[in-house]
């Protein structure tokens, strides 16, 4: 009985999704109108972000009536705007960010030339003075993480200085 049994034939599990395609190869297929940036797909036009493993959902999109709304006004304004992802974003360094480590930097080799202790920092008074009167002074974290993240720094830099003039 077992003999005569029809089965099934197996079902084909396969996707209709192009396995090894970047959004490199999608920007040379589509042209102008789209852009890579950060290892994702972007529309010049529109500044969305597409997936750029499925041809249809970039067809569909440069189909859509947005995209040629959007289109039109682009070209209008004939200013090319791209959107950046977040991880270019948080690498960028301003002159704000390195002029904050710089105070942070020099406070906390003040305090250590002058024996003052780092929990000094933390009191009320000091704070207010420090963010009144300092620029960027409000940025000087607690004495917590001054002694973990900017002592061992001084440490170091003091360190070779003393090497240096040893010699």
């Amino acid at each position: 009985m077992e003999r005569f049994v029809v089965t099934a034939p197996p079902a084909r599990n396969r996707s209709k999704t192009a396995l090894y395609v970047t959004p490199l190869d999608r920007v040379s297929e589509f042209g102008g109108e789209l852009h890579e940036d950060g290892g994702k797909l972007f529309c010049t036009s529109c500044n969305v972000v597409l997936n750029h493993v499925r041809k249809s959902a970039i067809s569909d999109h440069l189909k859509s009536k947005t995209h040629t709304k959007r289109k039109a006004e682009f070209e209008e304004q004939n200013v090319r705007k791209k959107q950046r992802p977040l991880t270019a974003s948080l690498q960028c360094n301003s002159t704000a960010q390195t002029e904050k480590v710089s105070v942070i930097q020099d406070f906390v080799k003040m305090c250590l030339e002058a024996n003052i202790p780092l929990e000094k920092a933390d009191h009320p008074a000091v704070r207010a003075f420090l963010s009144r009167h300092v620029k960027n002074g409000g940025s000087i974290p607690k004495s917590d993480q001054l002694r973990r993240a900017y002592l061992p720094d001084g440490y170091e830099n003091e360190n070779q200085l003393l090497s240096s003039q040893d010699c």
